[in-house]
């Protein structure tokens, strides 16, 4: 094994909220970044819309909170709803001042309006705000001497000194396979947080690219750490429908700046659903998308913006028009073949304000936690103005601690053990395993579920668990078994979850339980190595993990 790595913080993964913490703690810390690909590879990149945030005079943070609260079914903690959105405008100027090229007209910076918001606040980089962001925050780092970046380098497995047989339990650092030499290393910090996005690759289609396999919450989960409400998997209502058209979202501005959804023969059919119509919240449109679809028997449904002006379409959605139009669309004059797919993880490793998880020195930020702010279904463009506000709060949490104290040099990373592995020559295993994985998540466990599905998704989910692990224990790692396993972890807790919440709620729709609880609560499950911290009570502890 290679020889140890040693920095104050362990920064896993490379998006908006690992950058963002990185660049807030870099003048202070030694950081280490981790990227399990390419740095550009992440689902940052990929955003388009832009960011939600109280930036208009006639808008006000409690019209941003209500929407929240609405869109999130009524179970997203207003405590957490308050701090993202308080928090916003700071965080949007924050990003100014590193550069953002957010787009601006006569009046300031551009504001367009998306489904469940009841003002004009999403802030945008034209239709690639996620790139913007990313390509600005990259090149900050790249250019700090603090920060040290590991691309093509994906974790496998937290270190905690519990795991080690030591008293005072702490995360302590990751064990790292860098899959361009195959060499596993050990990264010690006493400070570990995790930004690895979310689990949208559970399913077989997803607006995410290949790297979203819940690789933090499965480690975390592994690590003894509680997990809630996995079972509200956000599926974006509109996804490009093109047979060479990989993971390419449409995005919902679409709908905000007058796109309509028409049936294969030009009928339009929100309204039979929501009073907003096209404006609705996305567990709705997808839902109702889904319902069409099945009911006619069409592949796919259609979203057209083409009523409005062609200059107006090339100047919003620049990138859309030029995508489409490679595959022979062109959006000024034809609606836009769409259908669902998989895009946002709402659940996650249980926090705190600052991105404080249940093990001390382990952190979480970005689409990986569990904050509460979005409840049953994430209100659209709130996802980067989390990574960012708590990022920050996080990095914040981080300075106020001794990094000198927390690194305790007591203990020695033992070597990642391969003595008793070989290489493997049936590789098609793996990719057999992720393909019926992906499949049955999609086909029982997808925007409409059942009781008897998530029984046979249970079932499957075990059966493949078991082969998976003993894969893992007598082949070499590799990435792909890496995320294999982490994949068929996350969608267990997915199903674990599902099948606990005997209600309708937001992005969990059973038809064996149709209706919405008269209560509100959210999915908490626990792993069997879970303990409190030292010296601290259960009695002393809500739901939410300790800030330590």
């Amino acid at each position: 094994m290679t020889e140890a790595q040693h920095f104050d913080v362990l920064v896993i993964g490379s998006g908006a909220a690992g950058l963002t913490l990185a660049l807030q703690l870099a003048d202070k810390a030694r950081i280490a970044l981790l990227s399990k690909s390419t740095l550009q590879a992440g689902s940052t990149w990929l955003a388009q819309g832009g960011i939600a945030a109280v930036l208009d005079p006639q808008d006000d943070c409690e019209s941003h909170i209500h929407d929240t609260w609405v869109a999130g079914a009524y179970l997203s903690r207003p405590p957490a709803i308050e701090h993202t959105i308080r928090n916003g405008p700071d965080a949007i100027r924050w990003l100014i001042d590193q550069g953002v090229p957010f787009t601006r007209d006569e009046q300031g910076y551009h504001l367009t309006r998306e489904g469940g918001h009841t003002h004009r606040r999403i802030i945008h980089a034209a239709d690639a705000t996620g790139r913007a962001v990313h390509e600005t925050l990259i090149r900050n780092a790249l250019a700090h001497p603090n920060i040290t970046i590991f691309e093509h380098h994906i974790a496998i497995d937290l270190i905690t000194r519990r795991k080690l047989g030591l008293k005072h339990n702490r995360c302590i650092g990751a064990y790292v396979l860098n899959h361009q030499t195959g060499h596993v290393i050990a990264f010690k910090a006493p400070t570990v947080v995790l930004a690895t996005g979310g689990a949208s690759k559970a399913y077989l289609y997803t607006s995410n690219n290949d790297g979203t396999t819940g690789d933090g919450i499965a480690m975390a989960w592994r690590a003894g750490c509680r997990v809630a409400n996995m079972e509200f998997n956000q599926f974006h209502p509109t996804c490009l429908y093109h047979p060479k058209a990989k993971s390419f979202l449409i995005t919902e501005a679409v709908r905000g700046e007058g796109g309509v959804l028409r049936l294969p023969d030009g009928t339009r059919f929100m309204h039979k659903f929501d009073s907003r119509e096209e404006l609705a919240p996305r567990d709705i449109v997808a839902r109702a998308i889904d319902h069409e679809m099945k009911r006619i028997g069409c592949d796919c449904v259609y979203l057209d913006i083409s009523h409005r002006p062609a200059d107006f379409i090339k100047e919003h959605f620049p990138t859309i028009y030029e995508r489409c139009l490679g595959f022979g669309i062109d959006i000024t004059r034809e609606p836009i073949p769409v259908v669902p797919a998989a895009h946002y993880t709402c659940g996650g490793v249980v926090t705190d304000q600052q991105g404080c998880t249940d093990i001390p020195g382990l952190y979480a930020i970005g689409e990986t936690a569990f904050t509460g702010l979005h409840g049953a279904n994430r209100l659209a463009s709130n996802s980067l103005l989390e990574c960012v506000v708590y990022g920050r709060s996080a990095a914040t949490h981080i300075l106020a601690q001794s990094l000198d104290a927390l690194d305790r040099a007591d203990c020695r990373l033992p070597d990642w053990d391969e003595s008793q592995v070989t290489d493997s020559d049936e590789d098609v295993i793996i990719s057999h395993n992720w393909d019926e994985l992906r499949r049955f998540m999609w086909d029982y466990v997808g925007i409409v579920r059942t009781s008897k599905r998530l029984e046979r998704a249970m079932h499957r989910i075990h059966l493949l668990k078991q082969e998976i692990a003993e894969y893992y224990s007598n082949y070499k790692i590799s990435r792909d078994l890496i995320e294999l396993r982490n994949l068929a972890t996350v969608a267990e807790l997915i199903i674990t979850c599902a099948m606990q919440r005997k209600e309708s709620r937001g992005l969990h729709f059973t038809q064996d339980f149709p209706a919405q609880a008269a209560e509100s609560a959210d999915t908490i499950i626990t792993p069997t190595n879970f303990s409190w911290p030292d010296s601290i009570r259960e009695a002393d502890i809500a739901e939410a993990p300790i800030n330590v």
